[in-house]
């Protein structure tokens, strides 16, 4: 990064690229670069002179969306076409979200599978990757509406649960808004440096970060040592947050008002009314001992000390999750040096006061708790930007590494940008019954499909013993080695079958060709996205009708000639579907099947719980 001259109060900015740091949140997302004169973190605001930019978006009838604060007024008005908390879709199957589900009040769809989420709004259905990416495009203007200058490449921070898959799908969803996500770092690993911890090589600390936002909880304890961050456990509630507070103080005006289920049913208003001043009162009460306000005309009030019971029980969940994450790290109290607090909800007097108490030592909450993450993310682009030389930056994968799944995808195992050495996994299955050899097709490159990436190796691991499709279990495992050399191991972990070969990833690409192969990555993003969800509905629409149709034959006496018909009927449009290549078609027409076949699948497993217990055979 060159240097820049620009005037954050104008906004005028000179020349040059520059990379940001994104916190793509929960409830509230941001950007913040490193200040070009000052050197220190800043976090960008908008016209309305406001860093946070809520995680929410409103589809219209007319299928224009709204981003973030214009969005968060449909809540209440539009709420199935009003999609929040998206990040906790990320990288999930339906089985994932299921007992969460009644929580959201748009539709997920169910279908009671491993495979990945999908939103319908309407007509169209979208996965968690192309809403967030919607997010993170809006992002990407404001900011280059404040900067005056385009953006292009950035760094995002994720929980530091989060999965492999999850990370990709961060990973993608920057790539569908035009960003090129030169790093993915744990969020608690970005506090630690808005804190100024870890920024020297020679420091070695113990630190636990406690992180309360609007809708999530996570506690993570962290080992730095020479400018490495080191992950020892974490631990949370991914439905606990400063939302909670604001639905117990709400129930307290609502019992004050002595309104009733009904009435708050039938005006839905009022609802938004109630939660937004209980909002403000948990704001008030964080400087405040009393709260004082009226809702339609009729006084409300509350103290600090009827607020501090109301939430003690929710802080009490969250000093538990403290205490499974100490025994997770085999780390005592005493051993940690430091308390750092994330989140906006960590204000609140009485979430410092137990905190410090459950450590014994004064937290540290001096940087902004609602941009502390997006500060640190912006301190990791200057470290990659090659400003910061007290801290080692690891050789990395100059392109992300995977292999072929069905339909010709790409699945990335090794991110580009993952530091060397490192490993990655992943489980796959057989597509076919009594299939007993899986090809493994090793690629390099980020485009989505691999005709479009460059090829490897490629080897088959045979000898998988005959078994129904989807019960083999092949583990593929890649290793990078210290020179940047890939091991991949693929083993069938019921039978013990296992094969291993190397390969030299970079083996033959100029840093152009390279360059290139990230371009074209950027610049097809859209088209590939479109083109992988079409192949991967299709691919579940053709394992659907399989499925069906070998459950028809082999239970036909269980099922009537109504239900059969109906069934032959789902299965022919949606093959029609299938051919037309219209993806919400052919997503709509699967799901259509599964709910005819649905009743009567039930029965039939019924029916064979019944008579195994009988001792007999279905």
């Amino acid at each position: 990064m060159a240097k820049i001259s620009i005037n954050i109060a104008t906004g005028t900015i000179q020349k040059e690229e520059l990379i940001v740091g994104i916190d793509l949140g929960t409830t509230n997302s941001l950007v913040a670069i490193i200040h070009p004169e000052s050197k220190q973190a800043i976090a960008l605001k908008d016209i309305d002179n406001t860093t946070l930019v809520p995680s929410i978006l409103h589809f219209s009838e007319n299928g224009h969306v709204t981003v973030g604060r214009e969005a968060k007024s449909f809540l209440e008005t539009d709420p199935t076409n009003t999609i929040y908390s998206v990040k906790r879709l990320m990288g999930k199957s339906y089985n994932d979200i299921r007992t969460n589900q009644h929580s959201l009040s748009y539709k997920i769809i169910d279908d009671d599978t491993e495979r990945l989420v999908k939103i319908q709004v309407g007509d169209t259905f979208y996965s968690p990757i192309e809403l967030s990416s919607t997010i993170l495009h809006e992002l990407k203007n404001r900011a280059e509406h404040v900067l005056k200058m385009s953006i292009s490449k950035c760094v995002i921070t994720v929980p530091a649960y989060f999965n492999d898959a999850q990370r990709q799908a961060t990973r993608d969803a920057g790539k569908l808004a035009g960003l090129e996500v030169l790093r993915i770092i744990n969020e608690p690993t970005a506090a630690s440096l808005a804190y100024g911890i870890g920024l020297s090589s020679a420091e070695t600390k113990t630190i636990a970060v406690y992180d309360l936002g609007g809708g999530t909880f996570d506690v993570s304890i962290l080992k730095i040592t020479d400018g490495i961050f080191d992950v020892l456990s974490t631990n949370g509630d991914t439905f606990l947050g400063g939302d909670d507070f604001d639905k117990v103080v709400g129930q307290h005006f609502i019992t004050q008002l002595g309104l009733t289920d009904e009435e708050l049913t039938a005006d839905k208003r009022l609802v938004q009314i109630i939660r937004l001043k209980a909002e403000e009162a948990k704001k008030q009460l964080t400087l405040n001992e009393l709260f004082e306000s009226t809702i339609l005309e009729t006084p409300v009030s509350i103290t600090r000390a009827e607020f501090t019971k109301l939430i003690s029980p929710l802080i009490d969940k969250t000093i538990s999750c403290c205490q499974k994450a100490l025994n997770d790290s085999q780390l005592a109290k005493d051993d940690i040096d430091v308390v750092v607090m994330v989140g906006g909800s960590t204000r609140t007097p009485f979430v410092k006061q137990r905190v410090s108490e459950f450590f014994g030592k004064p937290i540290n909450d001096s940087v902004n708790p609602d941009e502390v993450v997006a500060l640190g993310a912006a301190i990791q682009a200057d470290i990659l930007a090659g400003n910061n030389k007290d801290l080692l930056l690891l050789d990395i994968t100059p392109l992300s590494l995977g292999i072929e799944t069905m339909g010709g995808l790409m699945d990335v195992l090794i991110p580009r940008n993952s530091k060397i050495p490192g490993k990655a996994g992943r489980q796959y299955s057989t597509q076919k019954d009594g299939q007993s050899g899986i090809k493994v097709a090793v690629y390099q490159g980020e485009r989505d499909l691999v005709s479009d990436n460059r090829k490897l190796a490629e080897f088959n691991l045979t000898g998988i013993p005959a078994m129904p499709a989807g019960l083999p279990k092949v583990d593929i495992q890649f290793m990078i080695n210290a020179d940047g050399i890939l091991q991949v191991k693929a083993s069938e972990l019921r039978s013990g079958v296992a094969q291993t070969i190397e390969v030299k990833p970079q083996y033959g690409l100029s840093d152009a060709e390279v360059e290139t192969m990230l371009m074209d990555s950027i610049t097809n993003a859209k088209s590939d996205i479109q083109i992988r969800a079409l192949i991967e509905a299709k691919t579940e629409a053709e394992q659907m009708i399989q499925l069906t149709e070998n459950f028809l034959h082999k239970h036909q006496q269980y099922i009537t000639d109504d239900e059969k018909q109906a069934t032959l009927t789902g299965i022919q449009e949606l093959q029609t579907s299938i051919n037309d290549n219209d993806k919400n078609a052919i997503m709509s027409l699967t799901e259509a099947l599964n709910t005819i076949t649905s009743p009567y699948a039930e029965r039939v497993m019924d029916i064979a719980v019944s008579e195994a217990l009988k001792g007999k055979g279905v």
